[in-house]
């Protein structure tokens, strides 16, 4: 098959057009079905009005349209002047076109490679490819756990009678360093990822997470973080600091015997409120999220949407999950999501919200008065495993392809064996290339047993 050509003309406050033209007989790479490109010119176009024309030669079109909306990532808006129909994949320039839109061109890059840094910053106009797993879903999120330690006991996570004072916790030496966790994401991003999260275990008890916050910073692609907020008061000016965009709270109650019975170490919840407004202060956005277990928190429902709406932070519920096999997970257990939302309707009118992006874990929810939103992540009784898009790497290094994985890939190996960054994408390429991942959509109580990583190994 001829080789596929894809000219994109990028105009600016009048001057001549500079073409750019990627070339590459891009339907033989094993895992990839299309390029996003044009997210990486526009951050590279500064200057405005900035018009963008698709030239005839663009296949699946209509997904390139969808990569044209920046207003969460804050880029300037842009206008398409010209978006014509996809073409069939054997589609291409003629050689005429092809040898004109070269010449003045910019130099084509290797598409099978990680984008390179330039000086200490990710080079944003490189061209990424997609990699997509068997069910056609993108390698979009990436959580990397840092540490499998924590100073909670949640019962839904880590329960005390199981992680107690004899477990056996990682070595320092077996978890990857932020050097290395640092080159394995700028792979993931090369393959399309667009959010990297820290979570654990506890982030905040990895010394000097800053640093890597830091190291992390430059790939160009967001960057949030999922904690307790035990430390977060402390923490929070360095994180932002560094490059942090946005955190994401744990906090499962507003009274303390509610709270400190699910956190099974005492911890007190006005020390998490003190987190969340030293996040906010530090100018980093908070999320709140609630995990409901039917018999413990329901009743907190109410009160903590109360709160939250008053203080402006998003909160979502996640309804109770069979994650790991140690928390005694029974569906009687679960409230479900249409049932939080109603509780919280009867008292404050909803109404529902589009999601913002394939792939949003919440649905989200907006109160009528207009004063914000909250959303529900309802992987028990609404999989929405068809439309999963993240990969998980615990902190010794294994790549998970499911929250509810049995096993995970040791990309640690690879790292510390020597692996050249092509090798590594290659090897993380293969196995999102052959996921099939939807144990959600699938669950039972006899599924509910099946041995699976826990949680605090993989973050949530």
């Amino acid at each position: 098959m001829p080789p596929a050509a894809w000219p994109v003309t990028v105009h600016r406050n009048g001057y001549l057009p500079a073409l750019l033209i990627v070339t590459s007989n891009v339907w033989d790479l094993p895992g990839f079905s299309r390029i996003v490109f044009l997210p990486a010119i526009l951050k590279s176009c500064s200057t405005l009005p900035l018009f963008v024309t698709l030239n005839a030669m663009a296949p699946f079109a209509a997904d390139v349209a969808e990569s044209l909306n920046f207003s969460s990532d804050g880029f300037p808006a842009v206008t398409v002047t010209a978006v014509l129909l996809a073409l069939p994949k054997a589609a291409t320039a003629t050689t005429s076109e092809a040898s004109t839109a070269a010449a003045t061109s910019a130099p084509v890059r290797n598409l099978t490679t990680s984008p390179p840094l330039v000086g200490n910053r990710f080079d944003s106009s490189y061209p990424r490819l997609v990699s997509e797993d068997r069910l056609g879903r993108p390698l979009r999120d990436l959580r990397i756990s840092v540490t499998d330690r924590c100073n909670f006991r949640c019962v839904y996570c880590m329960p005390k009678e199981v992680f107690g004072s004899d477990y056996r916790f990682l070595d320092r030496k077996e978890l990857l360093s932020f050097e290395e966790i640092e080159r394995v994401a700028r792979v993931f991003v090369g393959l399309g990822v667009e959010k990297l999260r820290l979570t654990g275990g506890e982030p905040l008890v990895r010394k000097d997470v800053e640093q890597l916050v830091a190291k992390l910073a430059p790939l160009g692609v967001e960057l949030t973080l999922t904690t307790n907020a035990s430390l977060l008061a402390a923490k929070a000016q360095a994180l932002a600091s560094a490059g942090l965009h946005r955190v994401t709270v744990s906090l499962d109650s507003l009274d303390d015997e509610t709270f400190q019975a699910m956190n099974d170490v005492d911890f007190p919840v006005a020390r998490v409120l003190e987190g969340i407004e030293a996040a906010a202060a530090a100018g980093m956005p908070v999320k709140v999220n609630a995990v409901v277990k039917r018999g413990l928190n329901e009743h907190a429902i109410l009160p903590l949407a109360r709160h939250f709406r008053a203080a402006g932070h998003t909160l979502r519920f996640i309804e109770y999950m069979d994650v790991g096999a140690t928390n005694g997970w029974r569906l009687d257990d679960v409230v479900p999501a249409a049932e939080i939302v109603e509780r919280i309707s009867a008292e404050f009118p909803l109404e529902p919200v589009p999601p913002r992006y394939r792939g949003e874990v919440a649905t989200r929810w907006r109160y009528r008065d207009g004063a914000g939103e909250i959303g529900v992540i309802a992987s028990v009784t609404q999989p929405f495993c068809g439309d999963c898009t993240r990969a998980r790497i615990s902190a010794e290094g294994r790549l998970y392809t499911c929250l509810f994985a049995m096993r995970g890939h040791d990309l640690r190996a690879l790292v510390r064996g020597g692996a050249s960054d092509e090798e590594l994408r290659a090897e993380i390429d293969r196995i999102w290339g052959a996921r099939t991942d939807r144990y959600s959509e699938l669950r039972t109580e006899q599924t509910a047993a099946l041995p699976k990583v826990e949680m605090s190994y993989i973050g949530g």
